[in-house]
């Protein structure tokens, strides 16, 4: 089974955390576009404005079944091995989802001012159609 996962390839955040997605999941779980990849995004009927409401998981059994934004994160984290340990306690938590989401807003709609943007967008050697190149550069 592969998720895929839609990030800003221009945020230095963003790219950060991609990176390190890709040293846990070695690519067994999930594949990357960034947002920056217009025709890969029309293949699943995702625009600009879809993007702008942050980070995108789909499911690739079922690409109807789709995950945004910090509800995304959570699934993403979710995934991950012994992580829905951690997701669900803090989905118990009573209004730690309320913040998460706040927080995940002011992120997503500051990321560039708080952590940078890139010059050239990154692409994920684990692409969503193999086709990937290698090598791409460091920040």
């Amino acid at each position: 089974m592969n998720y895929y996962v839609i990030y800003d390839g221009n945020c230095n955040l963003c790219v950060t955390l991609v990176r390190s997605l890709e040293t846990l999941d070695q690519g067994k779980l999930f594949r990357y576009a960034p947002m920056q990849d217009q025709q890969t995004l029309l293949q699943w009927g995702i625009t600009a404005q879809d993007c702008e409401q942050g980070m995108i998981l789909i499911d690739g059994n079922e690409p109807q079944r789709r995950w945004q934004g910090s509800n995304a994160a959570e699934e993403i984290g979710r995934l991950l091995p012994a992580g829905s340990i951690f997701v669900d306690a803090y989905r118990a938590l009573p209004g730690m989802k309320w913040v998460g989401d706040r927080f995940y807003e002011q992120i997503r709609d500051n990321r560039y001012t708080i952590f940078g943007k890139r010059s050239n967008t990154y692409q994920s050697s684990y692409c969503v159609d193999g086709s990937c190149k290698t090598g791409n550069e460091q920040f």
